[in-house]
């Protein structure tokens, strides 16, 4: 049986850091923003929505990473035999 095709780990991490990125720099101004002596009230809630959606932004690009290695892995079809001899 032959192996699974597998995502590229580096190139998953190449692909999701400037995400990664931008999404910290957004919890930090929600902890900023948040008034004093509420941080926790003020920004749990925007923080655990942001941490959220990269989650689900990282598994679909993974899934389609490896979705697309898979894809790759196997030569494109020549089509039904029937329809080669027609054209011939």
């Amino acid at each position: 049986m032959e192996p699974t095709p597998k995502l590229s780990r580096e190139e998953f991490i190449r692909r999701m850091r400037t995400e990664v990125e931008q999404i910290l720099g957004q919890v930090a101004d929600a902890i900023n923003g948040a008034a004093p002596g509420q941080v926790i009230a003020g920004s749990e809630e925007k923080v655990r929505d942001l941490f959220g959606d990269l989650r689900r932004r990282a598994f679909e690009e993974g899934l389609q990473m490896r979705l697309d290695a898979a894809e790759a892995a196997f030569p494109p079809s020549a089509g039904p035999r029937h329809r080669q001899e027609e054209a011939q």
